[in-house]
């Protein structure tokens, strides 16, 4: 374990936010930056003084983004708020389960493991309830479209942990970020404007909540579900178009070679 039982926050910080670890390409989320790892710094000095274990933090954050998806089936412009602030409170979750193995050096292959499969679940479980909302809460064609495109979402995190999964199958190392450049300068460009534009976190829990309870207040004025359609339509198209340009980044890129 780390320093004092009651840390005060710049030592917290310097152990569970470093420079290195904080400033690396995709590490962290935009929102993370501006609030929510300052937000999660202060639960973490209170968790780091309990007995809770980071991996049993990363379990409470798979229940509660579950949890979430929920209120995100279901309709009215509450729920779709409420699904918002369970998404909140399951990313704080996810920041605070890293900031303590950190400060107690307690990371593991095992809570990397439980980590990867707690974002599986839950963003696949989230536009799944999409789906659903779209379609009224019945069975038919728009909760088939929220399924496929929670598979989509999850093809693309399969694509990129494959990766290193290939890589260690044949004795490689893990590449650092600047090792991954695209061997074609077009993809190259339009990689950096997807990332300028963050296209790629669209499907994500955080931005597709967001997207959630914008589309909801559209409908909460205009009546219908119009809104939450489309927005359930476009999730789709971004996630389906992101399977095919991820996979072709990566077999374009150093990554395999």
């Amino acid at each position: 374990m780390s320093g004092s039982p009651r840390p005060s926050l710049a030592e917290l910080r310097e152990v569970c936010q470093p420079a290195a670890t904080m400033s690396r390409r995709n590490a962290e989320h935009w929102l993370a930056i501006l609030v929510l790892r300052k937000v999660s710094l202060r639960i973490t000095a209170l968790l780091v003084r309990t007995p809770v274990t980071a991996n049993q933090l990363t379990g409470l954050m798979i229940v509660v983004g579950l949890v979430a998806a929920v209120p995100a089936a279901l309709a009215g412009w509450w729920l779709a708020l409420l699904a918002v602030l369970l998404v909140q409170v399951y990313f704080i979750l996810d920041l605070c389960d890293g900031e303590v193995a950190r400060w107690r050096r307690q990371t593991s292959i095992t809570g990397v493991y439980l980590d990867r499969v707690g974002h599986y679940l839950v963003e696949a479980a989230l536009l799944s309830a999409y789906g659903i909302r779209a379609g009224g809460q019945e069975w038919g064609m728009w909760s088939t479209l929220g399924v496929l495109t929670a598979l989509c979402a999850v093809l693309v995190k399969a694509e990129t942990d494959l990766v290193d999964v290939s890589r260690a199958r044949k004795g490689e190392s893990v590449l650092a970020d600047e090792e991954v450049e695209l061997r074609s300068p077009t993809l190259g460009r339009l990689r950096k404007v997807a990332s300028v534009f963050k296209i790629h976190q669209l499907t994500g829990a955080l931005e597709s909540s967001f997207l959630l309870l914008v589309a909801a207040s559209i409908d909460a004025v205009a009546g219908g579900l119009t809104a939450t359609r489309i927005f359930a339509g476009a999730m789709l198209a971004i996630a389906a178009t992101m399977v095919v340009l991820h996979l072709a980044s990566i077999l374009l890129s150093r990554r395999l070679s």
